[in-house]
């Protein structure tokens, strides 16, 4: 192993544990959302990182109603939500709720979910996430078919109807268990950048304690990374260990 090897080896390996002030090793996560922007990160973009396919592609569905009287209308609404939840498993669908962190809708908890005018007088509407596994042969296109075909599935309830609205969007299952890879690719690439100045010179990298983030790079992709910054810098080879 080279001077410069091991002296880049010896700076990842000697930088801080990772400290998160929130856990997302578990948690799903909408891409949509950064982590900058949750956390109050103010951070460019580094050019390595680990590309993958997200978990599930997401569209936002609603059902809204517009029967006169309120009890009643409310009650379609959630007829139509309670439907939805008893043909999601078959159809390959999983519903949920959140704007960052995704949570399971239930039949145990979708009376929780908010209900809004949708409007016009008289009306009221609910919203959620509907989403499906990505891979396997699942593109965005197959995607965007199987959540649709999905929503036309659901039986109307009185004057109730559903609909999804907006693009497809996209979600990661506990985007810091990446975290090792993360830091594999960067040592690498560390290394080659050393390598390229001669063994005379090795890297000094900064900011690998900081949490993962993400950020959406394809229609089904997603980039996740830590912002540091490695510098190149020339090395007396008599202070190496």
């Amino acid at each position: 192993m080279s001077p410069a090897t091991r002296l880049a080896l010896l700076a990842l390996m000697l930088m801080p544990t990772p400290a998160t002030a929130q856990d997302f090793s578990e948690s799903e996560i909408m891409v949509t959302a950064a982590r900058r922007e949750r956390d109050d990160f103010d951070s460019s973009r580094p050019a390595v990182g680990l590309r993958r396919t997200a978990d599930f592609a997401v569209l936002q569905v609603s059902i809204a109603g517009d029967t006169r009287d309120a009890e009643r209308r409310r009650e379609e609404i959630w007829t139509m939500v309670r439907s939805a939840l008893e043909l999601a498993a078959q159809s390959g669908i999983e519903l949920a709720t959140g704007d960052f962190i995704v949570e399971p809708l239930t039949l145990a908890n979708y009376r929780n979910l908010a209900m809004f005018n949708d409007g016009r007088p008289d009306t009221d509407r609910v919203s959620f996430l509907a989403k499906t596994r990505l891979g396997s042969g699942m593109d965005a296109a197959a995607a965007i078919q199987r959540i649709e075909r999905f929503v036309r599935s659901v039986p109307a309830s009185g004057r109730a109807e559903i609909r999804s609205s907006g693009d497809l969007s996209l979600s990661v299952v506990g985007p810091d268990q990446y975290r090792d890879q993360i830091l594999d690719l960067i040592a690498a690439d560390s290394r080659a950048a050393a390598a390229r100045f001669g063994p005379n010179y090795a890297v000094t990298a900064a900011g690998l304690d900081r949490p993962v983030e993400w950020m959406r790079s394809g229609l089904t992709e997603v980039f996740l990374y830590v912002p540091y910054n490695v510098v190149v810098v020339p090395v007396n080879q008599s202070s190496l260990p």
